[in-house]
Parts: structure tokens; sequence; C-alpha cells
């Protein structure tokens, strides 16, 4: 699963594996990836992609695999909690498939890491600052956590990749580079499904 077909342009067709691109943002990419697996039998579900690089963690160029993820945007302003009917809680934070991180971590060099996902990208260094003091993340996306939910209750293993294209924060220093980024996250991918399809 990937935001824009542009993104994994690259990767090498493979028997039994489909790039599906889902849509820009975390609601286009929830209902795409609940789309893509209520209509086809999956076993995994690779998130892969850009993202911005959190400064003094990631470089432009970079990959990470996301361990967890967290949606900035629900909930409270602040982060706090608030109550809800029925003792309900608000899903905010969504981790990576265990087995298929147990892999990543025993199989692959790759930076495993923690991401955010925004529906806004970051573009000032204050908001950058006070997303890293929250949630201490490497790397921000605008369909992380959509796509590992939405996995997540179809029942289905999901990990997520992303190739750093940008640093998050001020948008006048942050090395915009699409071509560096889906580079990455395209060579992680693409080692990651040798690793899943090699069993």
């Amino acid at each position: 699963m990937c935001a824009v077909a542009g993104e994994l342009a690259a990767l090498d067709a493979r028997d039994d594996v489909d790039v599906i691109a889902v849509g820009v943002g975390p609601v286009e990419a929830a209902q795409g990836t609940a789309r893509a697996l209520g209509t086809q039998r999956y076993s995994v579900a690779i998130n892969a992609g850009i993202g911005g690089g959190f400064r003094s963690r990631m470089q432009v160029g970079d990959a990470v695999v996301v361990a967890v993820e967290h949606y900035v945007e629900l909930g409270l302003e602040d982060g706090s909690a608030f109550p809800l009917p029925g003792g309900l809680e608000l899903a905010r934070r969504v981790e990576a498939d265990a087995a298929l991180l147990a892999l990543v971590r025993t199989r692959l060099v790759a930076a495993v890491g923690t991401g955010v996902t925004s529906a806004t990208v970051t573009s000032t260094d204050a908001r950058a600052d006070a997303l890293a003091a929250r949630f201490d993340p490497d790397v921000e996306s605008m369909e992380g956590f959509a796509v590992l939910r939405a996995a997540q209750s179809a029942g289905v293993a999901a990990i997520e990749v992303r190739g750093i294209s940008n640093l998050v924060g001020d948008r006048a220093r942050n090395g915009w580079d699409f071509r560096a980024g889906a580079q990455a996250a395209t060579a992680t991918t693409s080692m990651l499904l040798d690793v899943v399809l090699g069993g």
C-alpha cells in the first residue's frame, strides 16, 4: 500500500504481490486499504512510501521501518485523554505486526523507529519540536496509522516502511527530494519482500 503510485514505481513486479495506491492522507488511506483488504485476501500488508524525517534522527535518503505509529490529531489538542460513553477509548496508537517486526530485526539491516501520522504536513520548527517532545518520533507521514489500523481491523499482518524525502519543520530548509525518499522506500520494501516471501 502506498499513497501514490510514484512512490513505488521502481519496485520490481513479483508474483503474488500487488502494489495498490490507496490515496493521500489518513481518510483516503484508511478507506483505500479497507477496500483492498475487503475485496482480495492478503496475508501481509506493507505500507511503503515517503515521509518526513525528524532532524538529528534521520537524513533525506534514509529509510526506517516503523514499529509504532501515533495519530497526532485524534483527541484533545494537548494529547490528553477524555471520557467516552461506555468506557470506549480512542485508538491513537497502533503497532506493526510483531512477527513481521521480528523478521525485520533479525534478518534485515534496517533502522526501526517510531512514526507519527498527521493530516497536516508539519511546516514549522515549532510544531516539529512539539511533536518531537510528545512522541519522540523518527518519521512523519500522512498514511501510516491509517493503513496499519485498517489492516489490524481486517486481521491482516501489517508493517510500514518510510523513505525520508524531507526533514520535518521549516519548509525553506527541509531538503525536499521525492526521488531520494522513493528510492529508499523501494529498496527497503524490496528487501522486506525478499524476507517475507522467502519465509
